[in-house]
């Protein structure tokens, strides 16, 4: 891996299966001890989630990225605007997903995978954007910070049956400039 090179893509309706695999192995190795282990046991490769990918990729074109590097699809991130009820659709942005295969962690490729997201978001036109992570997922917390994130004070519980996810909300500035570069695929060594 020293030396590979990183392409960030927008998503086609082929990666979709791809984006699946990545989703359900990312799950389980960030969210090991944060969520009960049953669950993440649980979680495959169904054709309901590749489905969601596939419809995500084809109603909002351009707003699924993924990175590609020794194979195809190592990460992924899904942006668009804002699904909080205290936000404005129309300044908002959200980072709703940005997952990344465990062996792909620390070599900066999620940072270019935010970077191009975090663009495509100011590109799109919104002025700030927001991001929900687990309030105990203290390397995406420390990951998000580095990227310019901070922590709003909004926090949430979500019910997801057997279990509860605890979020906080962070949020940073978008600056058009950034966004006015990226308006395609991108290149860059991780």
């Amino acid at each position: 891996m020293p030396g590979m090179t990183v392409q960030v893509r927008d998503a086609t309706p082929d990666d979709a299966t791809r984006i699946a695999e990545v989703h359900v192995e990312s799950w389980q190795g960030a969210y090991r001890g944060l969520i009960p282990q049953e669950v993440l046991d649980r979680l495959e490769v169904s054709a309901a989630r590749v489905g969601g990918w596939q419809r995500n990729i084809e109603t909002a074109p351009g707003m699924v990225l993924v990175a590609d590097a020794d194979r195809p699809v190592i990460g992924f991130a899904h942006v668009g605007p804002t699904r909080d009820q205290d936000g404005d659709p129309a300044r908002t942005g959200e980072l709703t997903t940005i997952y990344l295969l465990p062996a792909y962690w620390g070599r900066g490729t999620g940072r270019l995978l935010m970077d191009a997201a975090v663009s495509r978001l100011a590109a799109a036109g919104y002025t700030d954007a927001t991001l929900w992570v687990l309030d105990t997922n203290e390397r995406a917390r420390r990951f998000y910070a580095a990227a310019g994130w901070i922590f709003d004070g909004t926090a949430r519980v979500e019910e997801r049956g057997s279990y509860s996810l605890s979020e906080v909300r962070y949020r940073r500035p978008l600056s058009h400039e950034l966004g006015s570069r990226d308006r395609g695929p991108r290149l860059s060594r991780a």
